[in-house]
């Protein structure tokens, strides 16, 4: 009776063995990579979404009790530093389209020409054509809307002046051709004679767009053209283009209370389309 025989055992060979060696190190490697990443909380329980970590780090910053004039909710106005001399911000978005319009409209039936407070020895004759806008000053008391109200608030809270140092919104237009010269809003005693007080900064929100040219302009920052003769209707330097409902802030006088000799500015003239603007200057003490 003949015996089946049995069949080999199949031998691996030394390179089988070395690619299976090499396969299982790198399933481990990939495999402790991935549990380094991963805390073993969150491993068991599954990732957080970056939701509840946002619920979390708001959690830590809710507001805290203020003061008797303070405000029991966090604000937040976006703004870009633009100039440091001049100290300048622009604030996007500051208001609203509807708001922007809304101010148009209770402007306009009350437009006249722009006058200029007149330093010694100028006439309305010799200044003529410096300033070629149209305007009224409107507070936010007599507009029923309510929409001055708010937009005063909200420069309040931006510059940390308090509304009572502000002098009534003062809405310009601006047709095309139309200009004011570079000059300085705060009132240099020796030229305008002593003052009750200063107009310490100033807040232009631009109620329109303009087309082409109306740019807000600062021919000294960071001192350029100061050591030229320098022509005071030239539109040159630092340019900010208007935008409906973005805002800008500069300050006219420094933290010593001199005034910032950078901080001269102007109006391009419109070249195409219209410009609106609510200018809202801020004095050193409180407005009667």
């Amino acid at each position: 009776m003949k015996l089946k025989a049995k069949a080999p055992k199949a031998k691996l060979g030394l390179p089988t063995i070395v690619l299976l060696c090499f396969l299982c190190f790198i399933a481990g490697l990939f495999t402790s990579t991935l549990l380094s990443q991963v805390s073993v909380p969150q491993f068991l329980s599954g990732p957080r979404s970056s939701s509840r970590i946002l619920e979390s780090e708001d959690e830590d910053h809710r507001p805290i009790l203020p003061g008797e004039t303070g405000e029991s909710f966090i604000a937040s106005i976006p703004f870009q530093v633009l100039s440091w001399k001049p100290r300048a911000l622009y604030f996007p978005r500051f208001a609203t389209a509807e708001q922007c319009e809304s101010v148009i409209k209770r402007a306009k039936a009350k437009l006249r020409p722009s006058t200029l407070a007149l330093r010694k020895g100028e006439t309305v004759e010799s200044t003529k054509g410096t300033r070629t806008s149209s305007g009224t000053f409107i507070s936010a008391s007599e507009d029923e809307t309510g929409v001055l109200d708010i937009i005063e608030q909200k420069i309040a809270r931006a510059t940390m002046l308090p509304r009572d140092h502000g002098e009534a919104f003062n809405i310009l237009r601006y047709d095309i051709g139309q200009k004011y010269d570079s000059h300085y809003d705060a009132f240099n005693p020796d030229e305008y004679g002593p003052q009750q007080s200063q107009r310490f900064a100033s807040f232009l929100l631009y109620l329109s767009n303009v087309e082409e040219g109306g740019e807000t302009m600062f021919p000294f920052e960071n001192g350029s053209n100061m050591d030229i003769r320098y022509d005071y209707k030239k539109c040159i330097g630092l340019k900010v283009k208007p935008r409906q409902g973005d805002g800008l802030l500069f300050y006219s006088v420094l933290p010593n209370g001199t005034i910032d000799q950078t901080s001269l500015h102007g109006s391009c003239p419109v070249i195409r389309g219209e410009k609106w603007v609510a200018t809202k200057w801020i004095r050193n003490q409180e407005e009667e």
